[in-house]
């Protein structure tokens, strides 16, 4: 090559942040959905576009409750679970002689009514069709010459028969409606584990991983273990989500929420992992397609978190903060015995919960529990958020010191060069308030003993952030003086 001026360009020097995974999630969940890599939802998506890359199922459900909770960006791995939907009896209520019966595998939970809007027989009669209780209905079809037609999206398929007695005038006539129940599909334990564990090969970073659908026991165990192996072997540290089943009493009508409460702090009892959370709050929910539905949370609270900085509680009553969710949106916690005395129960015993405050017009997170043991330093999301947060930046700082030569006769200087550099990251933690402040100590002793074990012994040590969880006010008049 030809002598000329070269120039090379150096990048990097100004030290800007590089992408943390803050915020980010995963979800697993019930989708018909096949697809081999993550789908992508955003923020900016309304509900028919989340519907369109996820189907009608639990798992798009869970996003929009996301994207509704402040999540700008999510993953999502669809399941094809293993035990299928069931389908209620049909309810009719008009003076049509014909009837609607219905087949397949649903989906999703829909609560289907079909309208007549035109009177007639086979393929004169026209309908409309809710799969939402009524709330939105479909253009108007005409009923088929053979009596099928297949609800798009939901796995299911009506058969119109015409009447059998002569004694009606037609078969469907107009405000005829046919209503049934659905329940949605649901993942077994193992299908639940099968697809977090492509979450080892998953090359985006991310915080956490929200489990769709009740859950018990069994699965959280399985889970813990799971999570700990990511956490250690693949080095995503990262907590999961769950939502434990609805509140109810015994079938029989023995129990009570109390019963319930009690079981629920005997199974809490069986986990200690401070990366588990259990949210055990329900709602009436106004969603993002603009239905109510009685739901699990825990899709509200991924997305408070998806917009929370690492440090802060999703908790927080600050009206600026912006994590109190209307009345208008929530519109009420479910079910009815769900009180304070529950909540408090729960919240002792290490659940998620949410709460009203008399004075505040929304619905808060109460307090953010993990499913830690007893005595540990990470009791809530904002402190592994933080402590995870911290493994995550630092561990990307240390692999660009993998296989770096030293000095050895300026060893101790030479270490603790490389113990400043990798803690750049906690730098700028400190500098943007996520946490007090920090110390990293290379560990004395170890120079003596680096050709055998070739190791940077580090110790860190750091101060979060306080947090205000109640507050107790001394009031008094004082005395007159003259």
């Amino acid at each position: 090559m030809l002598r000329d001026v070269n120039t090379h360009v150096s990048d990097g020097l100004l030290g800007f942040a590089t992408a943390t995974g803050d915020g980010l999630h995963v979800k697993i969940g019930a989708s018909p959905v096949v697809s081999d890599t993550p789908v992508i939802i955003t923020g900016d998506m309304d509900a028919a576009k989340i519907r369109t890359r996820l189907g009608l199922s639990p798992l798009a459900d869970a996003a929009m409750d996301a994207v509704q909770g402040g999540a700008a960006r999510l993953f999502c791995i669809p399941v094809a679970a293993a035990t299928a939907g069931t389908i209620g009896e049909v309810q009719k209520e008009g003076k049509g002689g014909g009837s609607v019966t219905v087949s397949g595998s649903p989906n999703n939970a829909f609560s289907v009514v079909v309208r007549l809007t035109g009177s007639g027989e086979l393929n004169t009669a026209a309908f409309q069709i809710s799969i939402n209780g009524g709330y939105s209905f479909t253009d108007e079809v005409t009923v088929p010459l053979t009596g099928d037609y297949e609800i798009t999206g939901t796995g299911l398929s009506l058969k119109f028969t015409g009447k059998t007695d002569e004694k009606y005038l037609n078969s469907f006539a107009v405000d005829d409606m046919y209503s049934f129940e659905t329940t949605a599909p649901t993942m077994t334990n193992g299908d639940v584990l099968a697809a977090f564990d492509k979450l080892k090969q998953f090359s985006q970073e991310f915080e956490f991983v929200h489990i769709v659908g009740e859950s018990a026991l069994p699965l959280w165990q399985a889970l813990s273990e799971a999570q700990q192996e990511l956490m250690a072997v693949y080095h995503k540290p990262a907590f999961v989500l769950l939502e434990a089943a609805f509140p109810t009493e015994d079938g029989d009508g023995s129990g009570d929420l109390y019963d319930w409460a009690f079981q629920m702090e005997a199974d809490r009892r069986k986990i200690r992992n401070t990366d588990l959370q259990v949210c055990a709050a329900w709602g009436q929910l106004v969603r993002l397609d603009g239905t109510t539905r009685a739901v699990n949370l825990a899709g509200l609270v991924s997305g408070l978190y998806a917009k929370a900085p690492v440090q802060v509680c999703i908790g927080k009553t600050r009206l600026e903060a912006g994590f109190g969710v209307q009345r208008s949106k929530l519109t009420g916690l479910l079910p009815a015995g769900y009180n304070n005395t529950i909540i408090e129960f729960l919240d002792n015993a290490g659940y998620l919960t949410f709460r009203e405050y008399d004075g505040l017009d929304d619905l808060y997170v109460y307090h953010t529990k993990m499913m830690c043991p007893d005595g540990s330093d990470y009791r809530y999301a904002e402190d592994v958020r933080v402590r995870n947060k911290i493994i995550r930046e630092m561990r990307k700082k240390g692999l660009l010191l993998l296989n770096d030569d030293i000095d050895v006769e300026d060893i101790q200087n030479e270490l603790e060069a490389r113990a400043k550099f990798i803690s750049i990251p906690l730098d700028r933690m400190v500098e943007d308030k996520e946490i007090s402040s920090y110390e990293t100590t290379v560990l004395p002793g170890h120079e003596e003993t680096f050709f055998e074990d070739e190791t940077l012994w580090l110790k860190v040590r750091y101060k979060s952030r306080g947090y205000i969880r109640e507050i107790d006010i001394d009031l008094g008049r004082a005395p007159i003086t003259a």
